[in-house]
C-alpha cells in the first residue's frame, strides 16, 4: 500500500501550545522506519502543510476563536488529503491539534461524494469536540471540528471546502470519551452519534467492544477514517497531550483497537493530532502515535 504522511503543525485550536511540534517528534519517533517496515510505500509532503504564525495571528471572535488562519491551513489539508487519496494513497495526517482535522474530514467528504461511497469515522478521544461556538465554554476549534464536520456550527467551518455535510452524524462513532460539555452532549444526543465512554467499554471489555465498533461501520459504510487523539490514552503512558484525564485507554487496550481496525479492511485514512512534546516526557507520547499508526497499517507482534 501507499502510505502518503501529510503534516500540519497548527495548533492555533488549543489554549495550549506545543503542538505544532507534534508531526516533528513523530518523526523522530520513528514513524516512516514502522510504515515502511510493515511493507508500505511511505512517500511524504515534507516540509508539510506551512501554517501561519501564531504570534502575528489574530484571535478574532472569542467564541471560535483564530477561525481565519484555521480555516485557511485546513483548507490546504483538505486539498491534499482529496489528493492523496486520487492517487491511490493512503492518507496518515499528523497534527497539531485536532482542530486540522476538519480539513482532513472535508478532503474525506469531498473524495467520497465525488463517487458516490459512504463512509463513517471512529473518533478516538477523550473528548466529544462536538461544540460549537454557541455551547464552548472556551472558544477553542479543537473542540468544535466533529460538529462542524457534521453540519454544525459555523460556516467558515461547515462550509470549508464545499458547501455540503462532509460526514454523516449516523456514521460516527466515539471511544474513549470521559469529559463532555453539557451542550456538547445534547447536541451529541440530537445528531445521533454511535457514543462509547470509557465506562461503556470497561462493561463490555476492550476486545467485545472492538467488535461492537466494527460490526457497526460494517452495516454502514463502504471506507472507514480514524481520528485519533492522544489524550484518548490514560497519561500514565501518554503525558504529552494538552489536556491529560485519568482513565484513559491502557498501552494493551488502543494497540487491540488499532488491530481490529485495521483487521476489518474498512480502514482508507487516519489522522493523529495533539501530541505536544512540550508536556511529553522522552517523547514517550510520539512514540505511542508511531505504535498506534503502526497497528493501524496492519502491524502485529507475531
Amino acid at each position: 500500500m501507499k502510505v502518503r504522511i501529510i503534516e500540519l503543525p497548527l495548533d492555533f485550536g488549543a489554549s495550549r501550545r506545543g503542538s505544532d511540534m507534534g508531526p516533528s517528534a513523530m518523526r523522530l519517533a520513528g514513524l516512516k522506519e514502522t510504515v515502511t517496515a510493515l511493507g508500505h510505500e511511505c512517500g511524504e509532503n515534507f516540509p508539510g502543510i506551512p501554517a501561519p504564525v501564531f504570534e502575528f495571528a489574530e484571535e478574532g471572535d472569542p467564541r471560535v476563536k483564530f477561525l481565519a488562519p484555521i480555516v485557511e491551513a485546513c483548507s490546504k489539508l483538505a486539498a491534499e488529503t482529496e489528493k492523496a487519496l486520487e492517487e491511490g494513497c493512503f492518507p496518515l495526517i499528523l497534527g497539531g491539534d485536532h482542530s486540522i482535522a476538519i480539513g482532513s474530514l472535508s478532503g474525506l467528504g469531498a473524495f467520497y461524494k465525488k463517487r458516490g461511497l459512504s463512509w463513517g469515522c471512529l473518533w478516538i478521544d477523550a473528548h466529544g469536540d462536538f461544540n460549537t461556538g454557541d455551547t464552548s465554554p472556551s472558544g477553542n476549534i479543537h473542540g468544535m471540528i466533529l460538529a462542524a464536520a457534521c453540519g454544525f456550527g459555523r460556516p467558515e467551518l461547515t462550509g470549508l471546502y464545499g458547501d455540503f455535510v462532509k460526514l454523516d452524524p449516523g456514521s460516527v462513532a466515539l471511544a474513549g470519551v470521559r469529559d463532555l460539555d453539557p451542550g456538547e452532549r445534547l447536541l451529541m444526543r440530537q445528531a445521533g452519534l454511535r457514543v462509547y465512554t470509557m465506562a461503556d467499554i470497561d462493561r463490555r471489555g476492550i476486545a467485545a467492544a472492538a467488535e461492537e465498533i466494527i460490526s457497526f461501520f460494517r452495516e454502514k459504510v463502504d471506507r472507514l477514517h480514524v481520528s485519533v487523539d492522544m489524550d484518548a490514552m490514560d497519561p500514565m503512558i501518554a503525558p504529552g497531550v494538552g489536556i491529560p484525564l485519568s482513565g484513559g485507554f491502557s498501552y494493551r487496550e488502543v494497540l487491540l483497537l488499532s488491530e481490529e481496525i485495521a483487521a476489518s479492511g474498512l480502514l482508507g485514512s487516519a489522522d493523529i493530532v495533539e501530541v505536544n512534546p512540550v508536556l511529553d516526557v522522552r517523547n514517550q507520547t510520539a512514540g505511542m502515535a508511531v505504535e498506534i499508526a503502526g497497528r493501524l497499517l496492519g502491524g502485529k507482534i507475531y
